[in-house]
């Protein structure tokens, strides 16, 4: 059981650069927000620090701008983030977002360099990259997602002294691969409307499909082939990330099943009706969010994640 524990003291500039990031999280990522809602005060605030930072750089590279002025803003970008590594923000600088996640890394031993692979992974996006095979988008997906899994577990830490710490980062970047792949096929549509296109070609040249998915019409094609292989691969990457639950603590193992338990019901309601995304949005209702909030304070997904770990 966890015990209470006294809330860090938080300078009032600082305590207010946070209350901004909360702010931004609670309004742009509500799936975030819901997951990181179940930890302790610090590690929440650290957790929305880590987001406000990581939606700046995701604004740049959707915004409309052009290349070349979103690649010098994101260049600039990190050299804040070369500023925060450094210690040289100080409470009182203008910048709400630096001033918050310069306190959280000075509290948790968060890796940033996580940070600049995720700015490294929008510049693929800026300048239009696509993927030939599924190891190639392995490489964005651990840019823009799995850096996120391992500077998240940073903040969470692991259980002291439990069996396979030190595969705990493998297991969190492989979770963010899961959700990515997941988010991938959620906005197919989306990501077509925008001229993006992120599954393999190697992938649409097997099933026949075109990068064009805002129809549901490709004739010749097998469309619901297509994604049930790409939920196949997301459920190999969920199973080996869910490894990660039983090595984190209680409310921080909650958090992570939450936010994870609503992208894997997202994918599950994909897999049931595929062309579901060609036609709106696929997401959850509150109540099934609530109910994988729940599964996640009961430590039921750690521990079946655990059986499944003594078996294989």
């Amino acid at each position: 059981m966890d015990r209470a524990r006294p809330v860090p003291y938080v300078p009032p500039p600082v305590a207010a650069a946070y209350d901004y990031c909360e702010s931004v999280t609670g309004q742009q990522a509500r799936n975030f927000a819901y997951g990181i809602r179940l930890l302790p005060t610090g590690k929440r605030r650290a957790m929305s620090a880590l987001y406000a930072f990581s939606r700046r750089v995701d604004d740049i590279g959707d915004g409309p701008l052009e290349e070349s002025v979103k690649v010098a803003r994101l260049e600039e970008t990190r050299e804040l983030l070369g500023r925060i590594r450094d210690g040289a923000i100080q409470q009182d600088d203008t910048d709400p977002v630096a001033v918050a996640l310069s306190d959280a890394a000075r509290r948790y031993p968060v890796p940033m360099g996580g940070l600049d692979e995720l700015i490294d992974g929008v510049l693929l996006d800026v300048r239009g990259t696509t993927y030939g095979s599924w190891e190639e988008l392995e490489v964005y997906c651990q840019c823009v997602a799995g850096a996120i899994g391992r500077l998240s577990l940073g903040v969470f830490g692991t259980l002291p002294g439990v069996r396979d710490a030190v595969r705990a980062s493998e297991y969190a970047n492989t979770l963010g691969l899961a959700l990515q792949l997941t988010n991938i096929l959620r906005d197919l549509r989306e990501d077509a409307d925008h001229g993006r296109t992120y599954l393999p070609a190697e992938d649409l040249e097997k099933f026949g499909c075109s990068t064009d998915f805002r129809s549901e019409v490709q004739p010749g094609s097998d469309f619901r082939g297509l994604v049930h292989h790409e939920v196949q691969r997301a459920r190999a990457l969920f199973d080996q990330g869910y490894r990660l639950l039983p090595l984190l603590d209680r409310r921080s193992g909650a958090c992570v099943a939450a936010m994870a338990g609503i992208y894997h019901r997202l994918l599950e309601r994909i897999a049931a009706d595929p062309y579901a995304v060609l036609r709106e949005r696929v997401s959850l209702p509150s109540r099934q969010k609530a109910y994988v909030a729940v599964r996640g304070l009961t430590g039921i997904d750690a521990r079946y994640a655990a059986r499944r770990r003594v078996r294989t």
